[in-house]
């Protein structure tokens, strides 16, 4: 199990994780579990400005179809390529090589982020 300690979680179910100004998202094991095999993922292009709480894409799997939305604001500096060809790493790394976006002048502005134990309670774990 990942140490979560340093991550941040949205009641949508993604993650956050800031360094300084810049902050890596992606969704929690809770969410990609009760997705099921995810088959495809839209994401913003680079340089893109999203805002905290504002859906930024979508994820698709073999059950369901849902909206993804920013724990934080910031300017999109990288997007996980490697999603593209291989969704999947979403379902067996949500916390490491299934990371989504990258983003610069990420704002400390998640004012309903939950730590690892508000998450857990959240989910009933």
């Amino acid at each position: 199990m990942a140490d979560l300690s340093n991550y941040r979680f949205t009641p949508s179910h993604e993650w956050v994780r800031v360094e300084g100004s810049k902050a890596t998202v992606g969704i929690t094991d809770h969410a990609q579990a009760q997705l099921g095999d995810v088959i495809f993922l839209e994401l913003p292009a680079v340089g893109t400005e999203v805002k905290a709480g504002a859906k930024f894409g979508a994820i698709e799997s073999v059950k369901a179809a849902s909206d993804l939305y920013a724990p934080v604001s910031g300017t999109v500096a990288e997007v996980n390529a490697a999603l593209t060809e291989r969704p999947e790493l979403v379902n067996s790394d949500p916390y490491g090589e299934g990371w989504m976006l990258r983003l610069a002048n990420a704002g400390d502005d998640g004012g309903d982020l939950l730590d690892d134990a508000g998450y857990a309670k959240l989910v009933g774990a």
